[in-house]
């Protein structure tokens, strides 16, 4: 490819609307233009790089067994009501109406319109198991478009759907697709990790996220620093601290006028953070379905999670309580609410490390007040519920016994789910079993974020010059500059024989014969991130050399021909 004849627009200043590394040097180096929001054009540039990630997603897809089709992005409202997702999904799920007034949506994933193809197309366990896989559009309604393409309402994704009689089999093909996913961003030249997560809106018995490592991240991981366990922290648990202490200090109420929050009141007592209580109001139902006051109880140096808190009898649909449902149960304002002394019944859920504290601080449910040396057992009763509901944090014991847990952030990529029979039980999707039983089959569901991965890719590498680009993903391996102020037809000529060379050996290259300057030049390769920089000048070609740069070295090379070529294939 001849940059002359290719399109590329780079940007020199940083657009006022990008929040993120990626987003703005996706802008800066032209890959895709915003034509409203959360909606992109891909450039021709940006296409190659996108493309260069579907190959590697497709090559390892079918590697794995899976067989590529694809389904149509407008469904109709009756196969999504069938799963009851059509009210369920939300608002994230953007629905049309035709002519004829018939209700659609655009589909954000396809395990609805999977199954129905399915259930009209296998009929035996002979047919099984069959993995199906498409890489096309998605779309969902995204409150707040933000971050380029790693939030965009329309993105291309890699989703597949396999179907088995057992329960073991999908077991199998699940493993299998951990196996291929690892294979793909170990191609992609990404580092990552796969963690346990919650099975989320798609449901299911088992789920694992794959994580792109980088500092920007949204996820925040809990990985074992003594073993391979690693989770997001929405689903890390955070194990028992142990036996409680016994009590040593006397119960008293302490004046607290101005501190509501636990970082003020241990301030003021002098004590630390962690012998402090933080209480959330909530509302959630009761075992006959009525309306529940619940008050949750976490360490003042946690944080509340929310997952774990909704996994809890009567609180899958829980919402925070309101100021006057706190007065009405508690007597007082948020800031000091505690256990103790509520006015009605209240049901008091408590994290394992609060019902493993003695002599702790908490709201006196008296505006102004704090009670301290609260002691479960002589000041109040033992906690209704004790259960994991906080988030881990750095040093934490890791759950599998091996060593301590350490924090990093990721960017989620992909994400695979044993989802069980929920689909083809609720769309009748049945074959017959080796006994000519009609049975439902077990469904497994893998997505990857095809055009997610671009940006994360970009997170993770770059400089201030602009990106930098695995090999694998890059749009050429491999640039050939001119420069060539003088016109000399010998500097064209050797150009254009490396140029042709370095293609011949398979080594992806585009010449830039633009004619820029060597600084706008040079700026451009490094912006979009090609690998490998070889300029061919007058003074190069009176040395017999070429002056080389690796897109992650700080200087260049004199390389002869053969250096060159060896240097580029890896040798």
């Amino acid at each position: 490819m001849r940059l002359s004849q290719f399109h590329l627009r780079t940007e020199k200043e940083t657009p006022a609307d990008a929040e993120i590394v990626s987003h703005k040097l996706m802008l800066k180096a032209g890959m895709v233009r915003k034509l409203a929001a959360g909606l992109y054009t891909w450039s021709p540039l940006g296409l190659r790089v996108l493309r260069k990630v579907e190959a590697v997603v497709r090559e390892e897809m079918n590697r794995a067994g899976a067989v590529e089709m694809a389904m149509p992005s407008v469904q109709p409202k009756e196969l999504w009501e069938e799963t009851g997702r059509w009210q369920k999904f939300g608002p994230q799920l953007l629905k049309i109406r035709d002519r004829k007034e018939q209700d659609y949506c655009f589909t954000p994933t396809a395990e609805e319109a999977v199954t129905d193809f399915a259930r009209n197309e296998l009929a035996s366990y002979k047919q099984l198991p069959v993995n199906f896989y498409q890489v096309t559009t998605k779309f969902r309604d995204e409150i707040r478009p933000r971050f380029g393409v790693m939030r965009a309402r329309e993105f291309v994704m890699k989703d597949a759907y396999s179907f088995h009689v057992s329960d073991e089999d999908l077991q199998r093909e699940y493993r299998n697709m951990y196996d291929t996913y690892a294979r793909i961003f170990t191609r992609l030249g990404l580092r990552f990790r796969a963690v346990f997560a919650d099975t989320g809106a798609i449901g299911g018995s088992a789920s694992h996220e794959f994580h792109v490592l980088a500092d920007s991240g949204e996820d925040a991981l809990a990985f074992s620093e003594g073993s391979d366990y690693a989770a997001n922290v929405e689903l890390a648990e955070a194990v028992s601290p142990g036996e409680r202490p016994a009590a040593a200090e006397t119960l008293r109420k302490v004046d607290t006028p101005v501190q509501k929050t636990c970082e003020d009141v241990a301030a003021l007592l002098g004590i630390a953070l962690q012998r402090t209580v933080k209480s959330v109001a909530l509302m959630g139902v009761d075992a006959e379905g009525g309306p529940q006051f619940v008050l949750a109880l976490v360490r003042g140096d946690h944080v509340v999670n929310e997952i774990k808190l909704a996994k809890l009898p009567g609180l899958a649909d829980y919402r925070l309580a309101t100021e006057a449902e706190i007065l009405e149960h508690l007597g007082a304002e948020p800031g000091f609410l505690g256990p103790l002394n509520a006015r009605r019944k209240i049901r008091v859920v408590a994290d394992r490390s609060v019902a493993a504290m003695a002599d702790f601080v908490v709201g006196a449910n008296e505006n102004g007040f704090h009670l301290a040396g609260v002691n479960w057992g002589r000041d109040l009763p033992e906690p209704d519920e004790t259960a994991d509901i906080r988030n881990v944090v750095a040093g934490d014991p890791s759950p599998d016994g091996k060593g301590v847990l350490g924090l990093a952030r990721g960017i989620e990529v992909g994400h695979v789910f044993a989802l069980g029979r929920r689909y083809s039980e609720a769309m009748q999707c049945t074959v017959l079993d080796e006994n000519g039983k009609a049975v439902h089959p077990a469904m497994g569901c893998y997505g990857i974020g095809v055009s997610r991965i671009v940006a994360a890719a970009i997170e993770q590498n770059h400089d201030d010059a602009g990106v930098v680009w695995p090999e694998p993903m890059a749009p050429w391996r491999a640039a050939v500059c001119i420069i060539n102020p003088k016109g000399n037809a010998d500097v064209s000529a050797a150009a254009e024989s490396l140029y042709r060379e370095l293609n011949d050996a398979g080594i992806e290259t585009v010449l830039d014969d633009r004619g820029l300057r060597p600084g706008p030049m040079f700026a451009d390769i490094e912006l979009i991130g090609i690998p490998h920089r070889i300029v061919v000048s007058e003074r190069g070609l009176a040395a017999g050399t070429f002056e080389y740069r690796a897109r992650s070295a700080s200087e260049s090379e004199n390389l002869d021909r053969e250096s060159l070529l060896s240097r580029l294939r890896g040798e």
